[in-house]
C-alpha cells in the first residue's frame, strides 16, 4: 500500500512539473503593508497572465489584472491595473516555483499617481493550478497632504497577497 501511495504522489508531482504555457487566470487577497496600511484595510484582485515557455522550467509572458485596496477610517477606496511582464522558474522535480512581475500600474483614483509595479512570488505548482504567496508593490504618489500628519503622502502601497491562479489552454 505504501509502495502505491508513493507511487500515486510521484505521478500527481511530476505531472506538476509540466511547462505551463498559455493563459492563466485567478485571484488574490492580501494585508496591506507599509505605507499602505495607513490607508487600507485589506485589498483583493484578480489576475490575468499569458505566459510562453522559453526553456525547460522558465516561462516568460505579460500580466495584468486588478487590485482594489479596501480604505479604512477616512481614506477612500483605490485600486491600480497593473501592465508588466511577467517570469517564472519551476524546480527541476519540485513542485515550487519563483517569480516576478514587473512594469506599471494605473491608478483609478483621481489624486493617485500610476507608479512603478514590483510583485516578486513564491509558489506551489499543481497540474492545473498554481498556489502563491507574492509581495505586491506600487511606488506613487497621492496628491493630497496629510493635515494630520502635516505631510504630502508619497508612499509605496504594497501588500502581502494569498493567491491562486488556473491554466486556461
Amino acid at each position: 500500500m505504501k509502495k502505491l501511495l508513493l507511487l500515486g504522489a510521484f505521478a500527481f508531482l511530476g505531472g506538476a512539473a509540466q511547462a505551463q504555457e498559455g493563459f492563466k487566470l485567478g485571484g488574490h487577497i492580501g494585508a496591506p503593508v507599509g505605507d499602505a496600511a495607513d490607508f487600507a484595510s485589506f485589498t483583493l484582485g484578480v489576475d490575468a497572465a499569458y505566459m510562453w515557455n522559453i526553456t525547460k522550467g522558465l516561462d516568460v509572458g505579460v500580466a495584468t489584472g486588478y487590485s482594489h485596496f479596501f480604505g479604512k477610517d477616512r481614506w477612500e477606496d483605490f485600486g491600480f491595473i497593473p501592465l508588466a511582464a511577467s517570469g517564472k522558474y519551476r524546480f527541476n522535480g519540485l513542485p515550487l516555483f519563483v517569480g516576478l512581475d514587473l512594469g506599471g500600474a494605473i491608478s483609478t483614483k483621481d489624486g493617485i499617481d500610476s507608479g512603478l509595479y514590483v510583485y516578486p512570488k513564491v509558489g506551489f505548482q499543481l497540474p492545473k493550478a498554481e498556489l502563491y504567496l507574492g509581495y505586491q508593490n506600487i511606488g506613487s504618489e497621492r496628491g493630497d497632504w496629510d493635515r494630520d500628519r502635516d505631510r504630502r503622502i508619497d508612499s509605496n502601497f504594497g501588500a502581502i497577497n494569498l493567491g491562486v491562479n488556473f491554466f486556461l489552454k
